[in-house]
């Protein structure tokens, strides 16, 4: 009897042991996504909004959009490192810059782009392990606030979207976003940002009733999907219904969308998304406070489990 014990207790003993490794080898990384809105400049102390905003959702790396000259103040108050989208030697203040990265861990290697103003990146470094994190920016249009009323197949949907400017910017990156994603074997990869575009796991078979039975595979969050890159929100959530995500919504009208995201493709899993919403000029409720909301587009906010990759 008492070799059983001993046994079961030396088993229990290699059982935590092996629990303690495996939690130790994991780490998790906070990813916020926001467009904050013209610098944050349209509201009273705008940027200071911005600030308090992120003091609460405290995450680790933020993925900002609409930057313009507002980055320096927000990174500086709050103590991350700040990489600006933008040529080498450029001005951190410059008001024309739209991207910027923000980063509790150390910076990398830059990954710059031909299209600085909608895409760019930059290596985060956490402990021995780089992620390739990336800012974007996609045009608005073609925009519909409604588009299953347009009397449109999926088909004709797909086409019209096809013609305007946000397809042509997206083939204008595709080759450094398949780069990238190619290389997640060894260096996961995180893009995140403001596409302006619904999502094709949003226009599915469960979500049919509330798009006049239309199943639309948009071609902005698809031809991610088809490189490996997943949407962490859904796949958090997986059922668009019960968690539709709503990042933009204008009062009074019928136009309400998920349009603002954070991808990921390698060692990394997400362990928690959310997306947090207030109309313009409104209060933001986070952790108990209220806060003016200074932007027009709501964010999202993943927690990642980043599990070390063998040596």
């Amino acid at each position: 009897m008492k070799r059983i014990v001993l046994f079961a207790c030396f088993a229990a003993f290699l059982l935590m042991e092996t629990d303690a490794c495996a939690q130790s080898d994991t780490m998790t990384l906070k990813v916020m996504a926001w467009n904050i809105l013209h610098g944050g400049n349209d509201i009273p102390n705008g940027p200071d909004r911005v600030i308090d905003i992120i003091r609460e959702i405290d995450p680790d790396v933020i993925l900002m959009v609409e930057t313009y000259g507002s980055g320096p103040h927000i990174a500086e108050t709050l103590g991350y490192h700040f990489h600006l989208i933008a040529p080498e030697g450029t001005d951190p203040d410059d008001e024309s810059i739209n991207l910027s990265i923000y980063s509790k861990h150390p910076f990398g290697e830059r990954i710059d782009t031909g299209y600085p103003f909608y895409l760019g990146g930059r290596e985060v470094l956490i402990d021995a392990q780089k992620i390739n994190v990336f800012s974007n920016w996609f045009y608005y249009l073609p925009w519909e606030d409604a588009p299953e009323e347009m009397g449109k197949s999926a088909q004709e949907l797909l086409a019209w979207e096809a013609a305007g400017k946000r397809t042509e910017m997206i083939q204008n990156v595709l080759p450094y976003l398949e780069k990238y994603a190619g290389a997640t074997d060894s260096i996961p990869m995180i893009l995140g940002g403001d596409m302006n575009s619904p999502s094709h796991l949003d226009w599915n078979e469960e979500t049919q009733a509330r798009h006049n039975g239309l199943v639309v595979p948009w071609y902005a969050t698809k031809v991610l999907a088809d490189m490996g890159l997943k949407d962490s929100f859904r796949d958090v959530h997986p059922n668009p219904n019960w968690y539709p995500g709503i990042t933009w919504d204008v009062k009074e009208k019928e136009d309400s969308h998920r349009i603002d995201y954070i991808f990921y493709k390698g060692n990394l899993k997400p362990l928690t998304s959310t997306a947090h919403m207030a109309y313009f000029g409104e209060n933001l409720r986070v952790n108990g406070k209220e806060i003016p909301y200074p932007s027009d587009h709501g964010f999202v906010v993943t927690t990642f489990a980043l599990e070390s990759l063998p040596h």
